[in-house]
């Protein structure tokens, strides 16, 4: 059958319907199939983060800086789940205000194996602490994904400040911004009791309860914008971070000047085909359920993916006069980064025609545009995570649309849930707001924790440590003993 979103909804906020339904209708049950699927999407979304990304972003890296950053990238994955599992699925996932939640969920409080967490279907639920994970896992790679725009020149003490200062006052303010909100079952219960009511207090009272659940959400959430799998969270949020670590910390030693090619691009192929993999559980994942929708986001994984990669390829033949693997790796991730927030919304062929634009708009980032304005982007993240994070959001607000083959939103206060009538001008409008937020929430958010930890324990190594390379200055160990 059609598989369809709900309106305004980020997919994985979703899950975060994480109450009993009321007396009155029967509590939901949960699928041993749709556990089991997403068992495994955590897994896989571990995958990407390491080995994939720590590979991917090592290979690009000169060798002498290979072992820090898979470093940082280790160090990242291990102290984002500690302080998820402490505070941060708190913040994120319970309610507040519309910035940020709450610490009732603080040190897993409530959370048992008995819990659980809703997904797209009404009285169809997971596990509560296989939710927490999997959203643990997105937490992780975000900060991760910074790491590359400052590589080869950030002091080791400086990141292990940054990520838990970023991810806390940052990510979890975003995500819950994006996809908290009380979840199908309590609104679709909420309005059968209002068709219920028979009189006018009881159908005022009914309005009032249905008004109050509709009020609990993230501020981006209500505004109406949809993310499936992160366009906003993960990949804008961590893109314009990247880009303003890069400026304010400044260009690597002989930047322009000296060759900084890749060191291994067969490391880097290897990194980006498990990102491929992994991204599966990142995509198809974010559906919660193991039925047609997981279907979709995984078909159009596949394909917008290769288009991009076709469509970098191409585009630097066209240009450059020859195919690059370079090339040909970093159209495939930004591929993987604009079908993420459409991944779900999208039809298969509007979500090849996606990947077909955004490896030409990203090349053209991370060429022109960075050479044009000079600023030293180490591994691209601006121009890949950043811009393919912009275009896929922008154009999931288009391809949502079931006249050009979308799987529509949908408006869990009908009775029964229907797909809500799409409107181009509103959803264009309400995407462009949660792009505009995390822009702008994160730009300047980032460059004030840059400037706090650098008064710290400062940014940058110096220029001796930054020539000998940060695995022997910051770590004593080499990548390679030949």
């Amino acid at each position: 059958m059609t598989f369809k979103r709900p309106y305004g909804a980020g997919l994985a906020a979703l899950a975060v319907g994480l109450f009993a339904a009321t007396a009155a209708y029967a509590e939901p049950t949960v699928n041993k199939g749709d556990n089991a699927w997403m068992l495994t999407s955590t897994v896989l979304v571990l995958l990407m983060t390491i080995p994939g990304l720590a590979l991917f972003y090592g290979g690009l890296v000169r060798s002498k800086n290979m072992l820090s950053v898979l470093m940082q990238v280790f160090y990242t994955v291990c102290v984002v789940t500690v302080i998820w599992a402490v505070y941060g699925y708190s913040l994120t996932f319970t309610g507040g205000s519309d910035f940020i939640g709450g610490f009732s969920k603080a040190f897993m409080m409530g959370v048992t194996t008995d819990t659980k967490a809703a997904t797209f279907s009404v009285d169809a639920n997971i596990s509560e602490l296989i939710y927490v994970c999997f959203q643990m896992t997105f937490a992780a790679i975000t900060p991760a994904l910074i790491v590359g725009a400052f590589a080869e020149r950030m002091k080791f003490a400086a990141i292990a400040l940054f990520v838990p200062l970023w991810v806390t006052l940052i990510y979890f303010p975003i995500a819950h911004m994006v996809w908290y909100w009380q979840g199908p079952d309590l609104i679709q219960d909420a309005a059968k009791a209002l068709a219920a009511a028979t009189d006018a207090a009881a159908k005022t009272a009914a309005q009032a309860k249905l008004d109050e659940i509709n009020a609990d959400a993230g501020w981006i959430f209500k505004k109406g914008a949809i993310d499936f799998a992160g366009g906003t969270v993960v990949h804008i949020n961590a893109g314009i971070a990247g880009l303003v670590g890069a400026l304010l910390i400044g260009k690597r030693v002989g930047y322009g000047k000296e060759l900084m090619a890749p060191h291994s691009l067969t490391m880097s192929m290897i990194g980006a085909s498990l990102l491929w993999v992994g991204w599966f559980g990142f995509n198809a994942g974010s559906n919660l359920e193991a039925n047609g929708g997981a279907a979709l986001a995984m078909t159009n994984s596949f394909v917008a993916t290769a288009a991009a990669a076709l469509s970098w390829m191409f585009a630097e033949w066209i240009i450059k006069g020859h195919p690059s693997v370079l090339g040909v790796i970093s159209g495939a991730v930004a591929g993987l980064v604009a079908v993420t927030p459409a991944a779900g919304y999208s039809g298969v062929m509007g979500a090849i025609v996606l990947g077909l634009v955004v490896g030409v708009v990203c090349l053209f980032f991370c060429t022109v545009v960075k050479n044009a304005l000079g600023y030293d982007d180490s591994l691209d993240v601006f121009g890949v995570h950043c811009i393919g994070g912009i275009v896929g959001a922008i154009g999931t607000g288009i391809l949502v649309n079931p006249a050009l083959g979308g799987a529509g939103v949908m408006d869990y206060t009908a009775i029964p849930p229907k797909a809500a009538d799409y409107d181009f001008a509103a959803q264009m409008l309400s995407q462009i707001w949660g792009v505009g937020t995390t822009l702008v929430w994160s730009g300047i958010g980032s460059a004030i924790l840059y400037k706090v930890v650098d008064v710290i324990v400062g940014l940058r190594t110096n220029v001796e440590s930054e020539r000998e390379g940060l695995d022997i200055t910051e770590h004593t160990e080499r990548a390679y003993n030949m």
